[in-house]
């Protein structure tokens, strides 16, 4: 409707014909000229990048192209917010469709179609635009003709971006039809890369597929940089040789080795005696002469041979040494669980793994064993780093640096240095580590850090350091920039000499510097990439080279792999999610622990984001808001109850979790995975959603006071250096900012629980070692503290008489803590009610209460597990002189 109202004195919209990956296609009448035209609308991402005034600019260039075979260009501009562009509409069919249908071309026909193509291509060359997404749904067919669709609005779409297409999370070109150079995203593309990806076209109308085919565009792109197309003539043996000629020069991985334009492509197609093949050079001489030619120069010949033998026998090189992959195996019980380091010589790796009490510990695993070692002494560990020398582990234990003998021993402190994570360990005998706005710096024996390098003021608010790796001669530490709870982050590098440090690589989790001269860093879908990496200025030379896939991510977050410094790498590969999810219901517990369905037809999955994702009752009992995990994502749903409609109520690309019910049942307050805001929407899905706060912390729960005045925050808790939890409070329409109520940096406080009255403040803490519940008066926190549960405690919740609090202790009892009207200095005895089994979901109870109970508080809403997930069990990798395979493949680009 926005669109329409905008446009409506332009154009008047009929219909979607169609949506793609920049812009959607509607139907729609040209008002002025009162004709049919196809009216293209930027997809609104891409459009907020890019700016109307830079597109309006840039996209002036296609429109002067005149060409038979060019679907020209009727309008552009901009419209409320919208970009836009108008092209004549074709009542026809795209290739892609005429494919889909038939899958093969005729041979002519495919020809025929490609030289119209070229000579398209080769008009726009000459006025200096390249296409850059030549594809099958760009070619029309217009009474049989072929016609060139968005000539030329990659072109205008990159250049108006400046460069910041990366923004959007789009790349601009097919995969299956991409040139190496743009799957490497070069900067300088020239007519040759729309050669290759009309030659991709070709391909597909001769053999049925692409050159390249995978299970992903990342796959894709791996094979089109590193892998030859197999010959036409082996898919479709009728091809004639030229055509199959002209096809394999156009798809050279060197744009140099491919024609110089898109008529000579043409030309080719069309020429019978058109080879690859190079010409020989005939000898004039007669048969006679040849033969005493050869005779006379034979003596010579095995002279320079043995020559040339004798001097390879003496500067021939080291041969290469074979790569070799191997499964590497970990006892039960032994696997690892987080970030893993590899010693210098490849002779040990040490990793975070299982410890008694679901914590972790650090593992040392030699290479010539099978079974591990626990390091005594590390329990809840931070990443760790290995001494240049191999001897030494580091890493971080709550607040305090520490290293440790790689043998085992005794710790020794280096540094007491707040909220800080990963560790960086420099050749020139110092480490340096991440905290969560800064890097710091200290020396390997110990002492007072220095902070080395701080997050600019402008970006402070929403952008963490993390995953320092270290560069050769103390020179620098690359390391990322992370944002949105490190879903997303960028690689930088920081120049120990002079403090400076500036981007290296956007939409890189993590890189290290290898000792064969390259960058190699990993993106978010678990793909790595390698470049030449210039150690004098810290500058990249050259374009990424996809070299290594599916690489496991630990929370999700954190690539998991390691080098050691002769070559051998260590991963783990695949998603790393753990595996499927297990399937659950709806149960009515009473306080003696009988279990009744809410819905016995209704079943369902959690969250696949993480545990704590619970579920509310409205305040009348009527509506269950809750966090599930469905084919469209992680999203909050209304379910009526007991047997009613289940609704969706979000819609967000990303996971919305932990519902709580505004006091007067109208609407849901529900948090956003990453995006550090707490939001809310009408829970009947009517409205818009509602941004009620946006923090610089991660935010991870939010719930109202029975009056609606306050908001309870709980920030903190994601991995690195927010995982201190903390309340905070915060009253809409009076206070500018939350105010800190408990926030201490050596415990955790969290799972906030407000009593009807609004007078008493229940939460959890681990300030004793353990979890264990307290209350404090509201909103005068300091006024007053008293410790509930004293067999550990967690998930406080109270009944709505706000006479009694419910809480979990360390043996999963339900427990009820009677509180009289004078208050919590006189609580009374508590009981347990009945024992949780383990079907009763609990997600990541300590810090959030996954549960609720009814309005009469007769009894609890939980979950109940009926259908195990079935686990998947890691797979890890060892690789032998890896950094053979990343020369070869990095020098061959």
């Amino acid at each position: 409707a926005k669109l329409t109202a905008a446009l409506a004195d332009r154009y008047r919209i009929e219909r979607e014909l169609g949506a793609g990956g920049m812009a959607t296609v509607y139907l729609a009448q040209d008002l002025k000229h009162d004709r049919k035209v196809a009216l293209k609308v930027l997809r609104p991402e891409l459009a907020a990048v890019i700016g109307a005034e830079r597109f309006v600019v840039e996209i002036k260039t296609t429109a002067a192209l005149q060409h038979p075979h060019i679907l020209p260009l009727f309008d552009s501009g901009t419209a409320d917010s919208f970009l836009y562009y108008v092209m004549p509409f074709i009542d026809g069919e795209t290739l892609r469709a005429k494919l889909d249908r038939e899958t093969q071309l005729g041979i002519d026909e495919a020809v025929k179609i490609t030289t119209a193509v070229a000579d398209a291509l080769d008009y726009a060359h000459r006025h200096g635009v390249i296409h850059r997404d030549i594809k099958p749904e760009n070619i029309l067919l217009h009474d049989g003709r072929p016609m060139v669709a968005d000539f030329g609005i990659a072109l205008a779409l990159s250049a108006a971006a400046g460069g910041r297409m990366t923004e959007t999370g789009m790349s601009l070109g097919t995969p299956h039809y991409m040139s190496p150079e743009q799957a490497t995203a070069e900067k300088e593309i020239t007519a040759r890369s729309d050669v290759y990806s009309l030659a991709s076209v070709l391909y597909e109308m001769l053999t049925g597929n692409p050159p390249h085919t995978g299970a992903s565009a990342q796959q894709i792109i791996m094979k089109i940089v590193t892998e030859e197309a197999a010959p036409v003539t082996k898919l479709r043996k009728a091809v004639p040789p030229n055509v199959a000629a002209a096809v394999a020069k156009a798809l050279e991985k060197l744009p140099a080795d491919r024609f110089a334009s898109a008529a000579e492509f043409a030309a080719a197609l069309t020429t019978s005696s058109f080879t690859r093949q190079a010409t020989g050079v005939s000898l004039a001489a007669s048969a006679d002469a040849g033969r005493w030619k050869r005779l006379g120069l034979a003596g010579w010949g095995l002279a320079a041979l043995l020559l040339a033998v004798g001097l390879w026998s003496w500067i021939r090189p080291e041969p290469t040494r074979p790569v070799s992959r191997y499964g590497l195996g970990f006892p039960a019980g032994q696997a690892p669980v987080g970030i893993m380091a590899l010693s210098p010589d490849a002779s040990r790796l040490v990793y975070a793994g299982p410890a008694e009490g679901g914590q972790a510990q650090l593992w040392v695993k030699n290479r010539t064993q099978y079974a591990a070692t626990p390091l005594t002494g590390t329990t809840s560990p931070g990443a760790p780093a290995i001494s240049p020398d191999g001897q030494w582990v580091a890493f971080f234990q709550g607040t305090q640096l520490k290293k440790m003998p790689i043998s085992g021993g005794a710790a020794i402190t280096l540094a007491d240095s707040g909220l800080a994570s990963q560790v960086a360990w420099l050749d020139d005998g110092t480490i340096v580590f991440s905290k969560l706005f800064s890097l710091a710096r200290v020396s390997e024996a110990g002492g007072i850090p220095t902070v080395v390098w701080k997050v600019p003021d402008s970006l402070a608010t929403s952008r963490r350091v993390i995953l320092p790796s270290p560069l050769p001669g103390g020179r620098g530490v690359i390391f990322s920039l992370c944002a949105n709870l490190c879903a997303n982050a960028d690689l930088w590098v920081l120049d120990l000499r002079s403090g400076d440090a500036r981007p290296l690589v956007p939409d890189a989790q993590r890189g290290w510097y290898v000792p064969t001269g390259y960058l190699v860093y990993v993106r978010r879908d678990g793909s790595m990439f390698g470049v030449p990496f210039d150690l004098t200025s810290l500058k990249i030379r050259g374009m990424p080279v996809p070299v290594l896939e599916d690489i496991a991510l630990a929370f999700n977050i954190v690539p998991n792999l390691a080098f050691s410094a002769t070559g051998t790498l260590v991963m783990q590969s695949g998603t790393g999610s753990g595996g499927q999810l297990g399937v659950y219901q709806a149960v009515w517990v009473d306080r003696t622990g009988r279990q009744t369905p809410v819905d016995s037809s209704w079943s369902y999955r959690h969250s696949a984001s993480n545990g704590n994702v619970g579920w509310s009752l409205s305040p009348d009992g009527r509506r269950l808001a809750i966090g599930l995990n469905t084919n469209s994502g992680d999203d909050i749903w209304i379910k009526e109850l007991p047997a009613g409609p289940l609704s969706r109520l979000t819609f967000d690309s990303t996971s919305e979790e932990r519902p709580r019910w505004t006091p007067d049942g109208k609407s849901v307050t529900y948090m956003v995975d990453g995006a550090n805001s707490l939001r809310q929407r009408p829970a009947d899905g009517t409205g818009r959603e509602e941004t009620l706060l946006t923090t610089t912390t991660p935010l991870l729960d939010g719930s109202w006071s029975k009056d609606g005045k306050w908001l309870l925050i709980r920030t903190g808790g994601n991995a690195g250096a927010n995982r201190v939890r903390n309340i905070l409070a915060f009253r809409p329409g009076t206070d500018s900012a939350p105010q800190e109520l408990l926030a201490s940096a050596q415990a955790d406080e969290s799972a906030p629980a407000l009593s009807p009255d609004g007078k008493w403040l229940a939460y959890a803490s681990d300030e004793t070692g353990r979890s264990e519940v307290y209350i404090r008066p509201f909103p005068n926190v300091d006024n007053g503290k008293w410790q509930v549960s004293t067999n550990g405690g967690q998930a406080p919740l109270w009944a709505h008489s706000g006479r009694e609090l419910f809480y979990v202790d360390a043996d999963r009892n339900m427990m009820v803590a009677p509180v009289p009207a004078a208050g919590p200095s006189q609580l009374g005895a508590r009981t347990s009610l009945f024992k949780l089994g383990n079907d009763l979901y609990l997600g990541v109870q300590e810090h959030y209460t996954p549960f609720d109970i009814s309005p009469d508080d007769k009894r609890f809403i939980m979950s109940r597990q009926v259908t195990a997930g079935q686990a998947e069990a890691p797979t890890f990798l060892l690789v032998e002189n890896w950094f053979e395979e990343l020369k070869s493949k990095v020098a061959s680009k």
